[in-house]
């Protein structure tokens, strides 16, 4: 089964501490087809050149630095707060809209009141201790895929998307591409 993704999806990160993490989250924007990356903040300039993507599916991902997310949220886009706060949805209860723009805060620190006053919905991963940025926005983005039924599946994607040292195969188990 393949279908096209004609859903909008953005992601905000409020003052990203790490380039190592910012690679992984454009490397997880791209295997997850968000359509841009905008951030916030001084720390992460540095990193709008590192590159942790080996199959290069973050290429045409925009990666924008801006004064204030806020200003930025795309037209007829959910505002969707990731965040470990009291009273926010845990994820495994969460229905994604179709177009979203998630906003994750920076690891040492946590998302302005007046971003969550203006959210939409703010969701949570309940984990015992909180995940770092890289892995929250894997794990959202993973849990979106996984809910929606614009989902991309198949031995097709599959021969597409693995490295070229792989060429194992199911062969007993093989299903219909």
């Amino acid at each position: 089964m393949q279908t096209m993704n004609k859903q909008q999806v953005s992601i905000g990160l409020i003052n990203p501490k790490s380039p190592t993490n910012v690679g992984a989250v454009m490397r997880a924007s791209g295997c997850f087809r968000v359509g841009s990356v905008f951030y916030t903040g001084q720390r992460h300039d540095r990193a709008a050149k590192f590159n942790t993507d080996t199959k290069n599916v973050n290429r045409d991902i925009p990666l924008t630095r801006v004064e204030s997310l806020l200003e930025v949220v795309p037209e007829n886009s959910s505002l969707v707060c990731v965040e470990l706060v009291e009273g926010a949805t845990p994820l495994p209860e969460y229905q994604h809209p179709d177009d979203a723009f998630y906003v994750f805060g920076p690891e040492d620190g946590t998302l302005d009141q007046s971003i969550i006053d203006r959210a939409d919905a703010v969701v949570y991963i309940p984990t015992v201790g909180c995940l770092n940025l890289a892995a929250t926005v894997n794990v959202l983005l993973y849990d979106r895929i996984a809910k929606s039924t614009e989902s991309i599946a198949g031995d097709a994607l599959i021969r597409q998307s693995r490295d070229t040292n792989n060429r194992v195969s199911c062969v007993s188990h093989s299903r219909e591409s």
